[in-house]
């Protein structure tokens, strides 16, 4: 009978995993659709660069409160139910994005940003749960998964725009996310997930509210996310500016970001063998502050192609170490802190892809705007000149 139990169970988490990578290659789409979609929604919306931006406010504040409604939702009625409904509202708002006005554009942008806030912290919940033996691995391959997606992003706009399909390409993203919650819905009753984790008992470690790695962790992730979306997001729109690109390459561009980002994840652990993880990040942030400047000076496609690679190979370290300090400063409240810290993070990439617009309509320019993220990395350099401590921050 125990062989039995541990064979199905085995077999669950097998059918949950792959359900889980299955479902974050068309989030990865999502995530970073706004960014290549971004000169097309400009044109046909009339937008100046303050409107533009406040698109990734929309998106990502919607993302933000649909964070704290997805814990519930799992709590309640488990992981799946999570990720199925954010994945029908992400395909609902993503087949509807260009179908109306300007408003109802941005309500559908909010709309895919909460579908992803309820799905993205399940999905990475559920893959955690259910291979506890295995947790790092599967997380790196469903974070892969992700990556995917985000680096075939543009390309697929691209493509779509330069045959006039950009309508038809929407909803064969909205049809796959949507045909992967089907495919979760319908799996068979023998596939049991596990129920959520809880902290069973009152007494908890308290926090050192006042102490500065609390605030300084919590200014890196809102800048980091902030940078990362704030120069991902615009590029396509700033290559597009240049007037030497076609409209089909400058929209591919971010694609190289995301892609040397993910490479950089890929070897960061190599690295991290010879490497202080924290001199590492310093070296990371740096080597980003020189390709956002390069791109700055950037007028043609081999340029802004090396400023991409270079800013997305620099970043890629910077967000796993900051995550790894968070609980190496605070141990076992890690948990309680990180919910605060993600916070956070979701408001810096709803506040600084905003501020490049306003900047960049204040300024007449997207260089102007796009100074943001070079200082958001500059200031990141000087964050991580602080003294680190291995002692954990926490109170009595």
């Amino acid at each position: 009978m125990p062989a039995i139990e541990t064979s199905q169970r085995l077999a669950s988490a097998r059918a949950l995993t792959v359900a889980a990578y299955a479902c974050f290659i068309p989030i990865g789409v999502v995530t970073v659709l706004l960014g290549p979609l971004l000169p097309t929604l400009s044109t046909k919306w009339a937008l100046d660069y303050s409107q533009a931006g406040a698109l990734f406010t929309a998106q990502f504040l919607a993302s933000t409160v649909a964070v704290g409604i997805s814990g519930v939702l799992v709590s309640r009625f488990g992981f799946r139910f999570a990720i199925k409904a954010g994945l029908a509202l992400m395909s609902l708002s993503v087949a509807l994005l260009l179908a109306g006005s300007r408003i109802q554009g941005m309500v559908c942008i909010a709309g895919y940003g909460a579908g992803l806030g309820l799905a993205v912290p399940a999905a990475n919940l559920l893959v955690a749960e259910v291979n506890p033996d295995r947790r790092s691995s599967a997380l790196n391959i469903l974070n892969f998964c992700w990556s995917v997606g985000a680096v075939a992003c543009p390309f697929l706009i691209a493509a779509a725009i330069r045959s006039s399909h950009i309508t038809l390409l929407l909803v064969l993203v909205a049809a796959i996310s949507l045909a992967v919650a089907v495919g979760i819905w319908a799996m068979p009753a023998s596939i049991v997930e596990p129920v959520a984790t809880r902290v069973e008992g009152s007494r908890q470690p308290a926090i050192a509210w006042k102490g500065k790695a609390l605030y300084v962790l919590a200014a890196l992730f809102f800048i980091y996310v902030g940078t990362e979306n704030s120069f991902g997001g615009w590029v396509a729109s700033y290559a597009k500016s240049l007037g030497t690109l076609s409209v089909s390459m400058a929209i591919m561009t971010p694609s190289f970001f995301y892609a040397s980002l993910t490479l950089g994840r890929l070897f960061a652990p190599a690295v991290l063998r010879a490497v202080d993880e924290v001199k590492l990040a310093q070296a990371g942030v740096l080597m980003a502050c020189a390709g956002m400047a390069g791109l700055l000076i950037s007028y043609s496609l081999p340029m802004v192609i090396a400023s991409n690679c270079l800013a997305g190979l620099g970043l890629s370290s910077v967000y796993p170490i900051t995550i790894s300090l968070l609980s190496r400063e605070f141990g076992s409240a890690t948990s309680r802190v990180g919910s605060l810290m993600f916070t956070m993070a979701n408001l810096g990439g709803s506040c600084l892809p905003w501020l490049v617009g306003v900047s960049s309509s204040q300024f007449y320019s997207l260089k102007a705007g796009l100074a943001i993220p070079l200082m958001g990395a500059g200031t990141m350099f000087f964050l991580y000149l602080r003294d680190w401590k291995t002692s954990l921050e926490l109170t009595a």
